[in-house]
């Protein structure tokens, strides 16, 4: 299966500036994992050193958030979108 990745702006240095990668993956996790082959100075931005996603890391496929899914088990399709999000936080209260 073929998925676009969204790759944010701050970790576009990473990707050559490249903001949508196409990766194999019949779920979120492997897309991600053949991801960060491609491109092995996001594995360290992406996944803590247990392999989960970090904290401040959100990562959607089709517009859900897989922590609300099967987190990176969450199966993807031929032509399906995962986004990458960092959290953003500050601000006024």
């Amino acid at each position: 299966m073929a998925v676009n990745v969204r790759i944010p702006t701050p970790l576009r240095k990473f990707t050559s500036g490249k903001d949508i990668i196409l990766v194999e993956g019949a779920t979120v996790g492997e897309a991600l994992e053949n991801l960060t082959s491609a491109h092995p100075e996001l594995r360290t931005k992406l996944f803590s050193d247990n392999g989960q996603v970090r904290r401040f890391v959100n990562v959607f496929a089709n517009e859900e958030d897989i922590r609300f899914l099967e987190q990176l088990n969450t199966a993807v399709a031929d032509g399906d979108q995962v986004s990458i999000i960092p959290a953003i936080a500050g601000g006024r209260a």
